[in-house]
């Protein structure tokens, strides 16, 4: 399987040339299992950052575990879960790896441009 153009399952949101932003639903339907990521360029690399939505279930012990790590450690260890589809999977990374492509490329010509300057 290859990526596909349009892209099955995969939602660009922006692009701003050095940030792009995409939306990545769960193939159970539920939008608190949706990923929405941004791949960035600065002067010095590329970032990709996952948004999501960190819920618990109020009545797991695993709740206070979570409560008493943030209290004691300051942070709080969570794992998500998105259910993809084998060509919304492949579509994911082919957008991403098409984003860190896109925003180093305009990066760099920014570069080039003000050292013509």
């Amino acid at each position: 399987m290859k990526s596909e153009k349009p892209v099955e399952g995969i939602l660009k949101l922006h692009d701003w040339g050095e940030s792009m932003w995409y939306y990545i639903p769960c193939d159970c339907g539920d939008s608190d299992h949706a990923h929405t990521v941004e791949v960035e360029a600065d002067d010095f690399s590329v970032c990709v950052h996952i948004h999501t939505t960190v819920t618990t279930r109020f009545w797991e012990k695993r709740r206070w575990r979570q409560i008493w790590s943030l209290l004691t450690k300051g942070y709080a260890e969570y794992q998500g879960t998105a259910i993809l589809k084998s060509q919304q999977a492949i579509n994911y990374a082919g957008a991403l790896t098409s984003a860190v492509n896109d925003v180093t490329l305009f990066k760099a010509k920014q570069e080039a441009a003000r050292r013509k300057k």
